[in-house]
């Protein structure tokens, strides 16, 4: 049972003295009917003298055991009181400076030297100080973390930062970064894991994803993972879902020998956010350079970008002296049919035609919106020989595709005008474009659909 005597002053030492005096002249003044209880004769006990000896005897006990408890206690409060001040002080300093290098878990704790209250005491402070340095701790490194990744537009790069801090901070064995990109999921950075080419086919992921809530699996031993395969035998996953204002965007997984302690957790939720913002600047970054560059009705580059890439093929081209051929492509009778069946079914020829591009060019070709109706196919590399049997192929493939629509069943044709550098002799992007662009007028005055190299 504890018992807690009242406070009398608002110093320890003072309440101290004032109850050993009280509670040593009590005894004093019981001690002569404790002695006449034994039976010592009551002439002597009660006397004066004896009763002042007693209450005296008292004071003096209590005023030793005053001073002993004074020199005991005192200078291990004193001293427990000075480091604490000293901790303190480190403490502002480093939150002052910044610099936490004097102000370590080892440096800023309070020395203990018994195993009572003030040893307790001092424990506690010590608990204080290691969940203070914890939390700067923690937010000095989501600080880093958000540092490094402000500024990274490029997703790989970015996702490999990410994923590396995250597993130095939560101490997991290996990891990755998933991010959904139109519809499909695409694994952008790994650590240690092997077998995750298809992260849609895996059940946890994708409930993780729906559900936008972190999942945890906690593994048994000797246990056979089907759609994460790592280099070590996991004792735990945890799928940390990343997502902005709700819609998602990817996720994290971690893996590990162990199981995650409460700090990783932690830390997870923290980077979580971080990242999913800096994923969401990344993606939308990459959204928009996309829309710079690309045509937004066929899907091909834009007139723009296509002639950026132009001069620096030509001027490749010329360094290396290698040949550089360039088409000049147009649909025969576009107007026709635009003023007959609509600038709709136009759009949709313009669509499917450039469809036949992508199918029919090579890994390297560059296939270009020019303007209209009108197209540029860049082939590094090919000889006029090389570009006309391509051009030819696309002649005849357009020319046997039908287009259908609700209404309609159309077949259109196109022509073509080639040029190749060194073949002709220009020196610039532009008068190669100008060669192309005469071919073409030969192709459409030859009768169109075929393919004319200029002179």
């Amino acid at each position: 049972m504890n018992v807690v005597l009242p406070k009398l002053t608002q110093k320890l030492c003072y309440d101290m003295a004032l109850w050993m005096i009280s509670l040593d002249i009590l005894i004093g003044l019981l001690f002569p009917f404790m002695m006449r209880w034994l039976g010592l004769p009551a002439s002597e006990v009660y006397a004066p003298r004896f009763m002042l000896a007693c209450l005296a005897a008292g004071l003096i006990v209590a005023v030793a055991n005053f001073l002993v408890a004074r020199w005991v206690v005192a200078p291990r409060l004193r001293r427990l009181s000075s480091q604490a001040r000293n901790v303190e002080a480190a403490i502002r300093q480093a939150t002052d400076t910044n610099n936490w290098q004097h102000c370590t878990p080892e440096k800023c704790q309070l020395t203990i030297d018994s195993a009572d209250e003030i040893g307790e005491t001092g424990r506690s402070f010590n608990d204080l100080v290691d969940a203070l340095l914890l939390s700067h701790a923690v937010e000095a490194a989501v600080n880093e973390f958000a540092h490094h990744l402000t500024g990274k537009l490029d997703l790989e790069p970015m996702s490999e930062e990410a994923l590396d801090r995250l597993i130095e901070h939560t101490k997991a064995d290996a990891g990755a970064v998933i991010v959904e990109e139109a519809g499909t999921l695409r694994v952008t950075a790994q650590r240690g894991i092997h077998g995750l080419t298809d992260p849609s086919n895996s059940e946890p992921i994708r409930h993780c994803l729906m559900s936008n809530q972190q999942l945890t699996l906690s593994l048994p031993k000797n246990i056979t993972i089907d759609a994460v395969l790592t280099r070590f035998q996991p004792r735990q996953l945890v799928l940390i879902p990343l997502a902005f204002k709700g819609v998602p965007l990817g996720l994290f997984l971690l893996a590990r020998a162990q199981e995650f302690n409460q700090h990783a957790h932690r830390m997870m939720t923290l980077f979580q956010q971080s990242f999913a913002l800096a994923l969401n600047n990344a993606q939308a970054h990459h959204q928009l350079q996309h829309l710079a560059v690309i045509d937004p009705l066929t899907g091909l580059y834009n007139r723009r970008f296509g002639i950026t890439r132009l001069n620096e093929e030509f001027q490749r081209a010329a360094r290396t002296e290698t040949p550089l051929s360039l088409l000049m492509l147009d649909i025969d009778y576009f107007k026709r049919i635009n003023d007959e069946h609509g600038h709709l079914v136009g759009d949709r020829v313009l669509v499917e035609v450039s469809q036949r591009f992508r199918q029919l060019m090579r890994e390297d070709d560059i296939v270009v919106r020019y303007g209209g109706e009108e197209f540029l196919m860049l082939l590094p590399g090919a000889t006029t020989d090389n570009a006309r049997v391509l051009a030819e192929r696309i002649c005849r493939t357009i020319d046997k595709h039908i287009i259908e629509t609700a209404h309609l069943r159309l077949r259109v044709t196109i022509s073509i005008g080639l040029a190749c550098f060194p073949e002709q002799e220009v020196n610039s992007p532009e008068n190669l474009i100008a060669q192309a662009d005469d071919a073409l007028y030969q192709a459409k005055q030859t009768g169109r659909n075929c393919v004319c190299s200029a002179k």
